[in-house]
């Protein structure tokens, strides 16, 4: 098993001009990860997309470290003006971006829910079939590039691991499945155990996350924190310190005998790369338990 960090897990830093997405690279590779994760390409100023993406590859040949996913949004509801099919082809370009960077993998959402003002039906199975064919769509080009494509339990609508799992079934492609984030399932308010149990068969990437949680019965903690669907409380947290079965969700994956990419995805309030170096620790602490 390798592990990996996502390049959102600096985005403070990126944000805020302390480092810049090539900075990221480098640093990755002294902090001691296997391979990187690029979650989005921020252009600078006067880059185009295609452009940006060979001096990432570029930058990350010269370190001696592999881009082993890259994560893009996606919404094949409300995306491209509502077209599912334009929205399709519009990621067909992230797929050839992929293929620049020299990932095997991409994940992109399915979709972040109906829009208000839609009529007619709004529940997630009427809602299958063209978030399916939008799927299927992009990972039959890009399995022409030699490049996965994944969905990510992700965005409340289509994050509770029952409906990825009729999504990815629904797809029924072997170049399509699972980005399996440990930690988001506890944003719909699922326990992640049960959750990551379910998603192993089909996980071709996972991120290893952690929250602390408060209920939703307590007053609202404040800034930092954010709803989960139920109402309870959410603070991303360093991996370990938070309250997501980490421990456990990793002694699933040794059971069954997952092989790939492990990643950090830090999202708390700590320093990012005080955060990131703990979490990194004590997540080969758990691994070699």
């Amino acid at each position: 098993m390798k592990i990996g960090v996502s390049s959102y897990s600096f985005h403070n830093l990126v944000s805020s001009g302390v480092m810049t997405q090539l900075d990221v690279i480098s640093k990755a590779k002294e902090m001691g990860f296997d391979v990187l994760e690029f979650s989005t390409l921020a252009l600078p100023e006067g880059e185009t997309l295609l452009g940006f993406a060979v001096k990432v590859r570029a930058e990350c040949d010269r370190v001696g470290i592999q881009v082993a996913n890259y994560t893009i949004g996606a919404d094949f509801l409300n995306g491209s003006d509502g077209d599912w099919k334009a929205e399709a082809e519009r990621l067909k370009d992230e797929v050839r971006v992929a293929a620049i960077l020299g990932s095997p993998g991409m994940r992109h959402d399915a979709t972040f829910g109906p829009a208000k003002a839609r009529t007619g039906a709004k529940s997630f199975d009427a809602l299958l079939p063209v978030l399916a064919d939008g799927c299927r769509a992009v990972t039959e080009f890009a399995a022409t590039l030699g490049i996965r494509t994944m969905v990510e339990n992700h965005g409340y609508f289509a994050q509770d691991s029952e409906r990825v799992e009729k999504l990815v079934t629904a797809v029924n492609h072997p170049n399509f499945g699972w980005l399996v984030d440990i930690g988001n399932f506890l944003c719909v308010d699922e326990d992640p155990v049960k959750a990551v149990a379910r998603a192993l068969p089909y996980a071709f990437h996972i991120h290893a996350k952690d929250f602390h949680v408060k209920s939703g019965l307590e007053p609202n903690p404040g800034e930092g924190w954010f709803p989960s669907r139920a109402g309870h409380y959410l603070r991303g947290a360093i991996i370990g310190h938070g309250n997501a079965p980490v421990s456990q969700c990793i002694r699933l994956l040794k059971r069954a005998e997952y092989d790939g990419v492990l990643s950090v995805e830090f999202e708390g309030m700590e320093d990012p790369l005080v955060g990131i170096a703990i979490g990194q620790a004590n997540l080969r602490r758990l691994l070699s338990a």
